[in-house]
């Protein structure tokens, strides 16, 4: 009864240790396939067809490039509101916002009761200052011979003096509300007026409409002056220290990539923000119209080359949306080896995991032809 226990145990146990086995075989199998498909073995004829070359890593100097963000931006002193200093009801505005104007193009025309009013007054002040100043001059010489009291000669001059200062006083309102006062004569009074572009540049906004009411408060337009039209973009805490005033950028939208709007760095903020960031603003080398404030752009800053660890373009090879380079074996063995790598100048590329590859030989030249070497045994 035992013997047959332990028989049928012994005849269970039997195939389990077989199918161990032919796992373990299995998984040698695999392991030895995965390493045979990352590694290319040629013998001397196909070595030199390949044109292989090889080398170490190697300290180059190479520019790397600060990616950063933003959007333009107006300095305050570009940006004007339009407003009137004395209310009027709107008349005319042909305006739309996005429109080009030029320096002293008329933008609008108000009217109002009040602008009759006002040359009114300036031309009545100014015919009794005529009559006020008469009177002054012959007091002053009836005084002087002692033909008329000093009363009466200092009452006078103090007419006169308060006749100028109003008139003086008209003459500056109606030029604060663009009318000439050399140009106002009793067979020439308005009920309206001209509302002139004070800048050359284009309209960002247009808040009003015909008959509307404007009080001297009131915002009727926004102008910009694209003149010193800015790009303001964001950069953190750690690449600070390797941007500098007069360093290039070339900037850029999402919708156009492809196009390029150069510029130079004329400022860098000295406060950081709560997210360790803080604001670069660069001039433009040339002002595009289509760049408007607001917009969202991209920017590249060139930063000066460092020594770092590179190679040769032609040692590093593109498979399946990676960076490969071949590490040389004995016996004409190569091993594909997967890299990181950074920026590129001069015909070398940093790699950035370069201490994985210390003391390693690697190729040079020719590793596009071990890669293709490397797929077709892959395939087979």
């Amino acid at each position: 009864m035992i013997f047959n226990t332990i028989k049928k145990i012994y005849i269970l146990i039997i195939p389990v240790f077989f199918l161990i086995a032919c796992g373990n075989n299995k998984r040698e199998e695999t392991v030895a396939a995965t390493n045979k498909t990352n590694v290319v073995v040629l013998n001397t004829e196909q070595y030199k067809n390949a044109g292989i070359q090889t080398g170490p890593l190697s300290n180059q100097s190479i520019a790397t490039t600060i990616k950063v963000n933003g959007k333009i931006d107006v300095p305050p002193q570009n940006i004007v509101s339009v407003s009137i200093p004395l209310g009027g009801y709107l008349k005319s505005s042909k305006l739309l916002p996005g429109m080009q104007i030029r320096k002293g193009e008329i933008l609008a025309v108000v009217e109002d009761q009040q602008y009759i009013q006002l040359q009114q007054d300036y031309l009545t002040a100014k015919a009794e200052i005529a009559f006020n100043e008469a009177e002054y001059n012959r007091q002053k010489e009836l005084n002087a011979s002692k033909a008329s009291s000093d009363k009466v000669y200092e009452q006078s001059k103090a007419t006169y003096e308060k006749q100028y200062v109003l008139l003086k006083a008209l003459e500056q309102k109606l030029q604060l509300i663009g009318i000439n006062p050399e140009k106002v004569v009793p067979n020439n009074i308005s009920k309206s007026i001209n509302i002139y572009s004070p800048i050359h540049g284009f309209v960002s906004a247009v808040n009003i409409n015909i008959g509307k009411y404007v009080n001297p408060a009131d915002v009727m337009f926004e102008l910009v002056n694209p003149a010193d039209i800015h790009l303001a973009l964001t950069v953190f805490e750690k690449d600070i220290n390797r941007l500098s005033i007069g360093q290039k950028v070339i900037a850029y939208t999402n919708s156009n990539p492809e196009k390029k709007y150069p510029g130079t760095i004329i400022l860098i903020s000295k406060s950081l923000s709560s997210d360790h960031a803080t604001e670069l603003h660069c001039h433009f080398e040339k002002y595009d119209n289509s760049l408007l404030p607001g917009m969202f752009m991209n920017a590249e800053v060139e930063v000066s080359g460092t020594n770092t660890p590179a190679l040769p373009q032609d040692a590093i090879v593109r498979f399946e949306n990676k960076q490969y380079i071949f590490i040389v074996q004995p016996g004409n063995r190569f091993a594909l080896h997967e890299v990181q790598t950074g920026s590129t100048e001069n015909g070398f590329t940093e790699i950035i995991n370069a201490r994985e590859l210390d003391s390693q030989t690697i190729v040079t030249k020719g590793a596009y032809n071990l890669l293709m070497a490397l797929k077709n045994t892959s395939e087979e």
